[in-house]
């Protein structure tokens, strides 16, 4: 008989007790999102000297950035050969850590984009995280938030093993779908009069790179066969990830209803969208896609579905005059991307030159004095949004919410120094330096 058997066999009958308690965490800055707006916040929060708790519905970190393959990081970096850098902080650390480890690659055209392996930026994220001595709950469906006056007080949570209570002095809504605000009864902004569609990305491996067609050919023959295929949308990408021989593949529009059945079924028709892709590149670049398989399928990507009404709104009017609010905290370059329709989309470029920025107003709820959102629930109309809602900015506004909560203390964020905060985000600002090596164009 092996030694410690008889222990290892011993069971107990359980039932569940309804009176529980609920688990309570108490913490200064509770950030509900843990996509890169989310993780940006966390860790800037924590940097700051500030205890942190960082919530998120799904049992992984990473948010879209991981678990739906974004697959390339936008915005980050001024438009043209000479671009660059729009946004430091985590972004230095991302771009440093795993371009050590062959995890990105820049993808320098009229906008400048980088790839990265989604898997060394999930590592990252938790190692990240958990060196910062943050406290996270995970797989927490956040179920209501309460208030004092002008005030959130808590967060109420659920999980399969339990209930929690997280109770913070100041809050960062990086949910995308501004839950925490809508949660709080405050009042929040849907497309009324434009569909917004997400996409199914996944990433194929078996590849054969040296026989990638390239970048418009595989665009242009999309056009001309999509139908041939029962492919909806007339335009998308493959693209190669130097050396690995995998391509990260986005060619279909999937809704994103904020009605959870619909939204559920969504996600599953996503991924035979996701198929007819493949077959596509298979039959149409057999050279190259003709071995290819999948590797992995992201959960379905969301673009917008509902945001904050804010103290400012964003106008694509501002997005397209470059606007430099008094209130900047975050800029980009990033073309209007409207998905609105499910054959394609608009994509409004600008010159070499352009920057456009993001206004603290537009993160904060009039009606409250300790929410700040972060990402794509930010306030701004359907066009604005599209042009800020990537991950450049969206790790700017990150690193703003959780700077401007530091400032408000036990305050407003209402009525914080602003020039203290843009002080600290003067990187994010202000810098034209591009630290990185000289880009790789595909």
């Amino acid at each position: 008989m092996i030694e410690g058997a008889k222990a290892s066999t011993a069971t107990r009958v359980v039932l569940k007790n309804n009176e529980s308690p609920v688990r309570e965490v108490e913490t200064d800055i509770c950030v509900v999102g843990s996509g890169i707006a989310g993780i940006s916040a966390a860790l800037e929060a924590a940097r700051l000297g500030r205890k942190v708790t960082l919530v998120d519905g799904l049992p992984a970190l990473g948010g879209q950035a991981v678990n739906s393959i974004i697959g390339t990081f936008c915005g980050l970096f001024s438009s043209g050969k000479k671009g660059y850098q729009f946004t430091h902080g985590i972004a230095d650390d991302i771009l440093r850590e795993l371009g050590a480890v062959g995890g990105v690659r820049f993808h320098w055209e009229s906008t400048n984009a980088v790839m990265y392996d989604e898997i060394a930026l999930s590592r990252w994220i938790e190692e990240a995280v958990s060196a910062a001595g943050i406290t996270v709950v995970l797989g927490a469906i956040l179920r209501g938030a309460n208030r004092e006056g002008r005030r959130i007080t808590s967060i109420e949570l659920t999980t399969r093993y339990g209930d929690v209570r997280v109770t913070a002095n100041g809050f960062v809504d990086a949910t995308g779908d501004a839950a925490l605000a809508w949660h709080a009864g405050l009042p929040c902004r849907e497309a009324a009069e434009v569909a917004v569609y997400g996409s199914q990305m996944m990433v194929v491996e078996g590849i054969d790179e040296k026989n990638y067609p390239g970048f418009g050919v595989i665009g242009a023959r999309l056009k001309e066969r999509a139908d041939d295929y029962g492919i909806v949308r007339k335009d998308g990408f493959a693209i190669p990830f130097p050396g690995k021989g995998t391509a990260l593949v986005n060619m279909n529009h999937v809704e994103t209803p904020l009605e959870p059945v619909a939204a559920s079924m969504k996600a599953i028709e996503g991924k035979t969208e996701a198929d007819k892709a493949l077959n596509f590149l298979k039959g149409e670049f057999p050279l190259c896609f003709g071995k290819a398989r999948v590797r992995s399928y992201g959960f379905a990507g969301i673009r917008q579905t509902r945001w904050i009404v804010g103290s400012k709104q964003l106008t694509v009017e501002e997005v397209r005059a470059g606007t430099r609010f008094p209130d900047a905290i975050a800029r980009t370059a990033w073309p209007v991307e409207l998905h609105s329709h499910a054959e394609g989309y608009i994509w409004e470029p600008y010159p070499d030159d352009h920057v456009h920025y993001v206004p603290l107003g537009s993160l904060t709820p009039p009606d409250v004095d300790n929410l700040v959102a972060a990402g794509r629930c930010i306030d701004g109309d359907v066009a604005a949004l599209s042009s800020v809602r990537v991950m450049g900015p969206c790790i700017a506004m990150g690193a703003a919410a959780a700077n401007a909560l530091d400032l408000a203390g036990t305050g407003s964020v209402h009525q914080i120094d602003i020039a203290a905060l843009q002080e600290r985000l003067k990187d994010n600002l202000e810098r034209t330096d591009n630290p990185w090596m000289e880009p790789i164009a595909l």
